[in-house]
């Protein structure tokens, strides 16, 4: 608890800075998404109103109403949103980077090249872990050496994995480390963010894996600006606690709803990529990376790329 103290004492001023003259309606999605939040939730003096929810569908229904102000949303789905609304929401940051790893049962994978001739099952099919497999395999030129055997849910993937009925896996935090923590066979073997950023380096596209990000209205922006501003002083803060001290969040991130279970969180955690990259920073990075979903499916990011709008540069 004293490392809560800790988190606690260092979110105080941040948050003490948010607009109190109205609550902010903030919705984020459970798991790595939400994280970044978990202080900023427990220091809240009441100027936000903090909605959790494990569907998408449900957060895009809040901004969609305008019942949420704020949003942690996949980075994705930002751009169908940006899409979908004409410039009706816009990005505040880059919150969490690539969350997917390969797993195996064995010791036999140490490089994208040790893939070929292999079986992966995964899940994601039809959306960004599908396109971001496809182009780590396509730029490693092995795309054709490898099958790909899709389940439709992270759960039931890391069951058959525990099971003993699949290999090589690529799973999400926190199933990683849930899988981990139940077969002692199975290993890391390779981090997707790594292998997307470096294969991206060398076709001479900087694009980042980037999973995760907040949005806001475009109305609520340009009515509170000052409120959006406090709200992401307080929001950085939050997400550097939560990478300076994982036990104290992991706590955070259970007592609030966030994870399930504090134990499987501190050891996801430092796997998460937790990160708050706004910006200029942020613009340069996701655009090359939502071009890459837009050419593996132009439905990924709304059915176009998004311009620059997208991006709140202040």
């Amino acid at each position: 608890m004293k490392r809560i103290a800790i988190l606690i004492t260092a979110l105080l001023l941040a948050v003490s800075c948010a607009a109190a003259a109205e609550t902010v309606s903030v919705y984020a999605l459970q798991g790595p998404t939400g994280i970044g939040m978990a202080g900023l939730m427990e220091n809240n003096d009441g100027s936000y109103d903090f909605t959790l929810t494990g569907a998408p569908d449900a957060v895009t229904a809040a901004i969609l109403s305008g019942d949420a102000d704020i949003a942690a949303v996949p980075t994705n789905l930002a751009a169908v949103l940006y899409n979908k609304t004409n410039g009706g929401i816009r990005m505040l940051a880059v919150n969490t980077l690539g969350v997917l790893y390969i797993l195996e049962n064995g010791n036999g994978i140490t490089c994208a090249a040790d893939l070929a001739g292999k079986t992966i099952y995964a899940t994601g099919q039809g959306s960004t872990p599908e396109y971001v497999l496809n182009y780590v395999l396509e730029k490693n030129g092995i795309k054709d050496s490898v099958t790909v055997e899709y389940v439709g849910e992270h759960a039931a993937l890391a069951a058959m994995a525990a099971e003993g009925k699949a290999d090589i896996v690529m799973l999400p935090e926190p199933f990683v480390t849930n899988l981990l923590m139940k077969k002692s066979d199975m290993r890391t073997a390779l981090d997707m963010t790594e292998l997307f950023n470096d294969a991206a380096a060398e076709a001479g596209t900087p694009a980042i894996l980037s999973m995760g990000c907040v949005i806001a209205r475009t109305d609520f922006i340009n009515n509170e600006p000052e409120s959006v501003d406090a709200f992401l002083k307080a929001y950085q803060m939050s997400a550097e606690q939560v990478n300076a001290d994982a036990a104290a969040a992991a706590e955070l991130a259970e007592k609030h709803g966030v994870m399930p279970n504090a134990g499987v969180a501190e050891k996801a955690i430092p796997n998460c990529h937790i990160v708050f990259i706004a910006g200029e920073e942020m613009k340069s990075s996701i655009q090359p990376f939502l071009q890459v979903l837009c050419d593996a499916d132009p439905k990924s990011v709304g059915g176009k790329m998004p311009d620059d709008g997208l991006f709140f540069l202040k």
